[in-house]
């Protein structure tokens, strides 16, 4: 192997810019390795996120750029992925072979987040993760409705203490709407809240999963402290809209989880704007930019904006959440790329070797 040749390899590789990573393949140590034979090329790419509907076209663009360098007749490329574990080191114990454990939440209700929690859920699996979901909104479950599971329906149980998780959509999910009727109000106070929430997280047979995706009730209560002190959360999402007072609301979501010392992963803004069904323009009737400003506050990203649609709506209604519906269609391509850029975080904190560090609430 010369020199020349493993330079020119290296740079048609760097030819090619993830749109997730925001790099090169080399620069991103995705190259694992190299093995030229004469005029024929060998590549093994390895990316750190969920890639099953990537990998195909990445391969292909990496073959075209190396069979374009002189002297090059033919070229093979090798694309793998995994995700990584995220590292804790909470006393704790972490949730048995659950590699992440996502928190998607909001400051106030009605912004959309158990929507959006459902279909980036969805989009991870789309992309080959082993993805289960957690409704932990125990006094307004609506995972059951969005996920069309017929009401009545129980889990099964395994040895008498084990719920075995409902599977919808390619997930593994679990919500106190299983446990009671459609009709049963919640009335709990605080303690049972959080036990109810601690025996549905830690008595699911969840097997293992990439991530558990866990919608939060909305506010800053009981249910999102419990979380943060007795389980080891990678990361979290905080949903908002642009308008000024979900905005508020929002900062007091991530001023909570910095509190916690739970990662933000980054922002999503549902109801951005409204593109009209008759005409096509577009307008930012809840405001504009408040996710982008929020996100600079804050020092994190925004993963995705969101339309406000009667589409989205209409197929949550109806159990078959945008991403399942039609998983190419725009709005459903706007949480995948959302839910890769999340997964994309966490890689990145878990090849840093960031851990996750011990809960310390004082009362400033």
């Amino acid at each position: 192997m010369s020199e020349l040749s493993l330079i020119q390899v290296n740079a048609a590789l760097a030819s090619y810019t993830d749109p997730y990573l925001e790099t090169d393949l080399v620069a991103a140590h995705c190259v694992r390795d190299i093995r030229i034979d004469g005029r024929r090329v060998s590549v093994d790419i390895h990316l750190d996120y969920p890639s099953d509907f990537l990998k195909s076209g990445v391969a292909q663009m990496l073959q075209v750029a190396l069979e374009n360098i002189d002297g090059c007749d033919s070229a093979s490329v090798n694309v793998t992925w995994s995700v990584a574990e995220s590292k804790s080191q909470n006393s704790v114990e972490a949730v048995e072979n659950v590699k992440n454990i996502v928190a998607v939440a909001s400051g106030k209700g009605g912004v959309g987040k158990s929507t959006t929690a459902v279909n980036l859920a969805i989009a991870l699996a789309k992309d080959g993760a082993k993805v289960g979901l957690l409704d932990a909104d125990i006094y307004g479950p609506s995972q059951g409705i969005m996920l069309g599971v017929k009401e009545g329906t129980r889990p099964d149980t395994l040895d008498g203490k084990w719920f075995v998780p409902i599977e919808a959509h390619g997930l593994k999910t679990m919500s106190m709407a299983y446990l009671v009727t459609e009709s049963t109000p919640m009335v709990w106070r605080g303690p049972m809240v959080s036990g109810a929430l601690m025996q549905i997280l830690t008595q699911t047979q969840w097997g293992e999963l990439d991530y558990l995706i866990i919608d939060m009730p909305p506010g800053t209560g009981d249910i999102q402290l419990t979380l943060s002190q007795k389980f080891p959360v990678s990361g979290s999402v905080v949903v908002t809209t642009p308008q000024e007072i979900a905005l508020a609301d929002a900062k007091k979501g991530i001023e909570m989880f910095n509190k916690v010392n739970i990662p933000v992963l980054g922002i999503i803004e549902n109801m951005s704007m409204h593109i009209c069904s008759n005409c096509g323009h577009a307008e930012h009737i809840f405001g504009e930019d408040g996710a982008d400003r929020l996100a600079e506050q804050y020092n994190t990203t925004v993963l995705g904006s969101l339309p406000l649609s009667k589409y989205i709506r209409e197929q949550s209604d109806i159990g078959t959440p945008a991403v399942a519906a039609d998983d190419s269609s725009e709005v459903a391509m706007m949480y995948r790329h959302a839910a890769r850029r999340m997964a994309v975080e966490l890689a990145k904190r878990a090849a840093a070797g960031v851990m996750i560090p011990g809960i310390d609430v004082s009362e400033d």
